[in-house]
């Protein structure tokens, strides 16, 4: 449970340092922001991958979520547009990173059954 809450934190430092990557242009100090966000993006991901979470699906993941979370709060501060080819396009990057994931767990109960076999 625990890389769970490590990868949630891991995409709010992503989209936090995202979104201060635009205000910094106006407002040089916020690029601490920056980098601490994306700093802290990176040791969490680090983390989550030893505590045992395949790479593939916890940067899929992480990508996917920090993509969407990006986008909707970029609209809502920055007044970036949201079209609905956007929303489609994050529907599918959602949907493969849900496919990675159903991978993955089927990759690791067929492992599991073949040593449980030998």
């Amino acid at each position: 449970m625990a890389k769970w809450i490590v990868l949630a934190i891991a995409i709010v430092a992503e989209v936090t340092a995202s979104l201060s990557l635009e205000a910094a242009l106006t407002e040089p100090a916020l690029y601490i922001v920056v980098v601490s966000g994306f700093s802290a993006a990176f040791l969490c991901l680090g983390f989550v991958l030893r505590r045992g979470m395949a790479l593939g699906v916890a940067y899929g993941i992480w990508g996917a979520a920090g993509v969407a979370a990006t986008a909707v709060a970029s609209t809502w501060l920055y007044g970036d547009p949201f079209t609905p080819l956007m929303t489609a396009g994050m529907m599918l990057i959602i949907a493969g990173v849900l496919v990675v994931e159903l991978g993955s767990q089927r990759a690791k109960w067929a492992q599991e059954s073949v040593e449980a076999d030998s």
